[in-house]
């Protein structure tokens, strides 16, 4: 069976500032190196004309000075005014390739045993050999080629240096264009981000691109099929409740103005449990309506309420309506405010409390706790849940292997209004700490906001 791994997605705005700084640093290098090669070109045709026009200006010289020598043949320097280094040396030969006149610092190893005519090279000089006199006298020029190397690197160095400014400079531009250009689809994103999973309404798709419009305007009708569909399935939810409500509590009256004539036997006991089966439809359209407002909207407040309060109140009602039950509630000593629905949290707590009272021992007291930080936790003693089992606890109609009465919907009312409002909630079994017992926490810290 192969194991799927899921990658992070990809930021269009960092794609889009490396790539165009890579494609610009790219174009530039390009340029760089076409340019050193059309320079090394240019320079080498000057170099090289250079070099011939300097042998074509010392050969009429040397011709002179040979010619009119008291000795001729006798190998002669020029004389060397001051110590320098000069670029270009030469030497001056004749036909057998005795050395007639040279450069004072000319070393005649370096030069071509052959008299050749025109341009030559080796691997470190470039020469340029001429014949004069009817080719009895023959000179050659010789040029470092290290020279022209440190001319083409200073080239090119003087051309890359810009580009290590270019780079930052190009990448610090490059994103804040793509920034300025994505900041519609930025304010969209957001707008899609911290929106509630309840929150169906459309989404503004003013100066979008082009490019996204589409794609925008389709989800904007997907919300608004799903909106209608999932209205007319709670608005189905709500009024079937809140119809069956009176036929309901009519019949209940019905049930126990019979049982007032009735005399105890067989025909009792069967009136009590019509009246307890009435009862439980009483419950289930509570509970119904109850999901229908946990599942629809309004679980989110326009103000700030301090939950604190409101929780040491819902916990004295559930007292007075469970006087066996044992509630022990521990408040932080300061506020906590959220902007959670004060409804939408009573009918929570509520139903959490009511789910560890059916489902908790009896004998034992159950914990309810709100800390500082948001942290709601209520802990009910009983036996440890299987873990399967309590993966599915916050779905409908699903419940623990318990003989307490229950419709298996409080923790599903509780899940979908956590849900709604964007908390987060999580069994625990056994609670932490103990070796039995289940605990529930909610966590409202993202709602301070």
């Amino acid at each position: 069976m192969r194991s799927t791994q899921l990658k992070a997605p990809k930021s269009l705005q960092k794609t889009l500032g490396i790539g165009l700084t890579v494609g610009v640093t790219f174009l530039w290098l390009l340029a760089l190196l076409s340019t050193v090669y059309v320079s090394q070109n240019k320079l080498n045709t000057l170099f090289d004309s250079a070099l011939a026009e300097t042998a074509q200006r010392i050969m009429p010289l040397a011709v002179v000075e040979i010619t009119n020598r008291e000795e001729p043949g006798q190998l002669q320097q020029i004389m060397s005014f001051e110590t320098h280094d000069e670029p270009l040396v030469y030497l001056v030969r004749d036909a057998s390739g005795t050395i007639l006149l040279q450069s004072h610092n000319a070393d005649p190893l370096m030069f071509n045993k052959t008299l050749l005519e025109g341009f030559s090279s080796s691997a470190n000089y470039r020469f340029y050999g001429a014949w004069a006199v009817q080719n009895t006298l023959h000179i050659e020029v010789a040029e470092p080629l290290v020279q022209r190397r440190e001319a083409i690197f200073a080239m090119g160095i003087s051309l890359f240096w810009p580009l290590i400014l270019l780079i930052p400079l190009c990448f610090i531009g490059t994103w804040a264009f793509v920034r300025y250009s994505l900041r519609h689809v930025l304010v969209y994103r957001k707008a899609i981000e911290f929106r509630g999973s309840g929150d169906l309404s459309p989404i503004e798709t003013k100066d979008l691109p082009t490019e996204l419009h589409t794609i925008a305007t389709s989800i904007n009708d997907l919300l608004e099929r799903l909106r209608r569909a999932l209205e007319s399935e709670r608005s189905f939810t709500a009024n079937s409740a809140h119809e069956l409500r009176t036929p309901i509590a009519t019949a209940l009256a019905q049930i126990q103005y019979l049982q007032q004539d009735v005399t105890a036997g067989p025909l009792k006991d069967k009136v009590q449990k019509v009246e307890a089966t009435i009862k439980g439809l009483s419950s289930l359209s509570e509970k119904l309506m109850q999901l229908a407002k946990a599942e629809g909207g309004g679980l989110l407040s326009t103000q700030q309420n301090d939950l604190t309060t409101l929780l040491q109140l819902i916990v004295d009602d559930s007292q007075r309506s469970a006087p066996m039950a044992i509630i022990r509630l521990t408040l932080p000593p300061s506020e906590f405010k959220s902007a959670i629905d004060p409804d939408a949290f009573a009918i929570l707590v509520r139903n959490l409390i009511d789910n560890a009272i059916k489902h908790g021992d009896s004998d034992q007291p159950i914990e309810v706790s709100f800390s500082a930080n948001g942290i709601l936790n209520i802990v009910n003693a009983a036996r440890v849940i299987p873990a399967e089992t309590l993966a599915r606890l916050q779905h409908r109609f699903v419940r623990s292997e318990t003989k307490a009465q229950g419709l298996g919907l409080g923790l599903a009312i509780a899940d979908a209004i956590v849900t709604g409002v964007g908390a987060t909630m999580t069994f625990n079994s056994p609670a932490r700490g103990r070796t039995d017992g289940f605990e529930v926490s909610v966590d409202f810290a993202r709602l301070t906001n």
